[in-house]
């Protein structure tokens, strides 16, 4: 089998192996086989290209012709003519399809199910993916660089799976990158022979000998050794390092780090891009539903875990140690005996497509009953699922309190003990100054923690002049929170952050909840929770009550009854409740959702209107994805054309100094290929070639004109030397150093060139034009060819005639 046949196989196959990366995102895998039967008819017509042979851009060209007709074919053959040409309809139909399959991708879940859209863009993405790997590894016989689409294509596939066969797909697109590199390496080590080792040759010289009889040279041999520990370092190694996640309320969270034992560590994840994409999330899809025995569900919030880290870049988890799920869970850190309170119990039923690893529940939960492998983290009492265990599907049961503390408890509320301030009261050194100042100032007046806290939650969401948008640029960082308190313009995410971040410069422990506000009710005494309920909120911490839900952020959720006056005349009615700017906001009367969204229209994926919780227009303002597509290969036309003269230049100039050999059989050939270069890097700098001139007068003159020193001269006058033995002697000698000489010259010309010179033997070398030359040639032979041929069928189509 020939070098190219082997490496066009690889290509396909190492394709068709990231592929599969794809298949857990589809109910059904019926779109592997056709794109496997596609991608070998590409391959085949790239064959057959190569082999007549086209010129490389030819060679892409057809394939990306017979491509477009097979994708005709398969998805718009009752558009097209014949069947398989595409004309405007089936234009104009892939661009619906496209559209359908945009629309199909944002409305179900992994796994979707296989619609024409989502199969055109499986099929058709992947088939893109094939050419270019096809064209850079094979046409243009450069392996590594054909990498990275089949990195995009794994990094598509690897970016929205889930589950526990992560590794197979990495290791199978990994293998067929791997199996590539070790096709071009065999290629090029059969063009050079053995350059490595010592192994000697046959007698006679022929051909070298087998190192041990195992038909493997020692260089493929070590190189495929060299892989092989690559390829298992790859797939070792992210294991010990930090995964990066979709966030905690997207259909993935982040899981139990260590053993399975008692022991292990939960990993940390900053949810602030999945919250974010939740709230503009165009169908407030269910995430799940409950029922609860409460009176009353404005403080249902779900909780799903606390930030209690801020590093200065963004709040997080802190990693800590974690347990067997206790059964009832030890009291909540904080709670006196004399507050108020009620059990409540609440089943929660989770979407099938929900797959969170943190268990949504109201907080503090006092019991838990759930099936599966679930573990407890004490600090910030969430249960995390242990190694691949989610909420996909789950129903479980939550006891839990309701905490109705009085102002004047939380006004009378202790100093909290050491290690409580220590660890959350902690801000970074990078946190501006204008946070605690502008806290203190807020603030000024109060005479307790409790009023202090009570201040800043008015401030945020009744006085403070902030707008409620989801569309800002998102931030948790010391930078971001300053921003946020300049513009006075964000989400909830910035509304809670900024608020714990001016909390603990105050001196008061602080750290932000994420989770679900309590969603609307669904008939029947069941409540729905969607998307656009996701929330983070700050909880302050107190001695005698624990850890206190706050709610600065304006339109969401429900402000606390403890924040509130109950007064009617507006007036304090107690002396431990807050002077001037006690909380005067109403408790929302709605949580985020539209009340009119039934649990149906939830389930499927309806309630498209405008929610409170979203900015910005209707969900379909954006541009087609077949308008997308268009502009994106027009500019990738406009950037790429202009630098294919360079490409070719570069490509042309590694082939001529690297192509040959190494026996004396190959000198003439060096000798040549050198010259060639030695002439077209005078005529890229302005010094055109003479055919009439001898190689030596050739280099006097390119010597002359382009100024060259006395080692760059010399090494155009060797190279000159070795053509003319080419040309006049009966058996010339190799001369070795010819592509040293003819760099040097290159770096001489460009010494003693002006910029415009330089930039336009760059980017615009005058010997391009050979390429034209070229096709105009191989055009002309074409056409004698044809006449030739068709000269003969007539002559033999002539009657003979024989003279009487």
């Amino acid at each position: 089998m020939s070098g190219g046949a082997r490496l066009s196989i690889c290509a396909t196959l190492a394709t068709f192996l990231a592929a599969c990366a794809l298949l857990p995102l589809v109910d059904r895998s019926t779109w592997l086989p056709e794109l496997a039967v596609l991608l070998v008819v590409q391959a085949a017509v790239g064959a057959l290209a190569r082999r007549v042979p086209l010129a490389r851009p030819l060679t892409v060209a057809a394939q990306a012709l017979v491509s477009l007709l097979l994708l005709t074919l398969l998805f718009a053959h009752e558009q097209a003519v014949a069947g398989f040409l595409p004309g405007p309809d089936a234009f104009q139909h892939f661009g619906a399809v496209l559209r359908e399959g945009g629309e199909d991708v944002g409305r179900y879940a992994i796994p979707a199910p296989l619609t024409d859209g989502i199969r055109l863009m499986l099929v058709g993405g992947a088939l893109v993916i094939g050419l270019l790997v096809d064209a850079l590894a094979v046409t243009l016989r450069s392996a590594a660089p054909a990498g990275l689409p089949l990195l995009a294509l794994y990094s598509v596939a690897g970016g929205l799976s889930e589950g526990g066969a992560d590794w197979l797909w990495f290791l199978l697109a990994a293998g067929g990158y791997l199996l590539l590199l070790l096709a071009e390496g065999r290629d090029r080590l059969s063009q050079w022979g053995r350059v490595f080792g010592g192994a000697g040759r046959a007698p006679g010289g022929a051909a070298p000998v087998q190192d041990g009889g195992r038909g493997a040279l020692a260089p493929v041999r070590t190189g495929r050794r060299i892989g092989a520990v690559a390829l298992g370092l790859a797939l070792v190694v992210p294991l010990a390092l930090p995964t990066l996640d979709g966030g905690l309320l997207g259909p993935s969270g982040s899981g139990v780090r260590g053993g399975a034992g008692g022991g292990g560590t939960i990993s940390a994840v900053n949810p602030l891009v999945s919250l974010q994409n939740s709230l503009n999330q165009p169908e407030d899809r269910e995430v799940m539903t409950y029922r609860t025995n409460a009176e009353q569900t404005s403080d249902m919030y779900l909780r799903i875990v606390a930030l209690d880290e801020f590093d200065g870049t963004s709040w997080r988890p802190s990693v800590r140690s974690i347990d067997d799920v206790p059964s009832p869970l030890p009291d909540p850190p904080g709670l006196g005996a004399d507050v108020r309170r009620s059990e409540v119990r609440t089943t929660i039923s989770a979407a099938d497509w929900y797959a969170q690893d943190w268990l949504p529940m109201p907080y503090p939960a006092t019991k838990v009953g759930i099936d599966g492998r679930w573990r407890f983290e004490r600090v910030g009492r969430t249960l995390v699922g242990d190694h691949g265990q989610t909420t996909r599907g789950k129903t479980y049961t939550v006891d839990s309190l309701i905490v109705r503390p009085t102002p004047e408890q939380l006004a009378a509320a202790g100093t909290p003990p050491g290690d409580m301030i220590r660890e959350f009261t902690k801000v970074p050194a990078s946190l501006p100054d204008v946070v605690r100042t502008t806290a203190l100032k807020v603030t000024e007046g109060a005479s307790n923690d409790y009023e202090r806290a009570v201040k800043l939650q008015d401030w945020f969401a009744v006085n403070g002049g902030f707008t409620y948008n989801t569309e800002v640029r998102a931030g948790s960082g010391s930078a971001a929170i300053a921003r946020f308190l300049r513009q006075k313009e964000g989400f909830c995410v910035h509304f809670s952050f900024s608020m714990a971040a001016m909390a603990r410069t105050l001196g008061i422990p602080a750290r932000v909840a994420v989770g679900f506000t309590p969603g609307v009710p669904a008939g029947e005494g069941t409540y729905s929770v969607g998307l656009r309920d996701a929330h983070a909120w700050p909880e302050l911490y107190f001695e005698g009550v624990g850890w206190t839900r706050f709610e600065p952020t304006p339109n969401r959720g429900t402000t606390p009854d403890y924040t509130v006056e109950n007064s009617p005349d507006g007036s304090s009615s107690n002396p431990a409740a807050p002077t001037e700017s006690a909380s005067a906001a109403p408790a929302s009367p709605a949580p985020s959702s539209s009340q009119s969204c039934s649990l149906a229209e939830r389930k499927e994926g309806g309630c498209q209107g405008s929610s409170p919780a979203v900015v910005g227009g209707p969900p379909d303002e954006g541009a087609p994805v077949g308008t997308i597509v268009a502009v994106s290969l027009v500019a990738l036309l406009v950037l790429v054309v202009p630098l294919l003269p360079m490409l070719w230049r570069r490509r042309v100039r590694a082939v001529r100094l690297g192509a040959a050999g190494r026996s004396d059989a190959d000198a003439a050939a060096r000798a040549l290929a050198a010259w060639r270069e030695v002439t077209d890097t005078a005529w890229d700098h302005g010094i055109g070639p003479d055919e009439s001139e001898t190689p030596r007068k050739a280099a006097d003159r390119i010597v002359r004109v382009g100024e060259l020193d006395r080692e760059a001269a010399d090494g155009v006058r060797r190279v000159a030397a070795a053509v003319e033995q080419v040309l006049y002697a009966p058996r010339p000698r190799p001369v070795s150093g010819l592509g040293e000489d003819v760099r040097r010259l290159y770096d001489g010309l460009h010494a003693h060139s002006s910029r415009s010179t330089r930039l336009r033997a760059t980017f615009a070398p005058r010997s391009a034009v050979r390429v034209v030359w070229a096709l105009g040639r191989r055009r002309d032979a074409l056409v004698l060819g044809l006449r030739g041929r068709f000269g003969r069928l007539s002559r033999s189509a002539r009657p003979n005639r024989q003279e009487g």
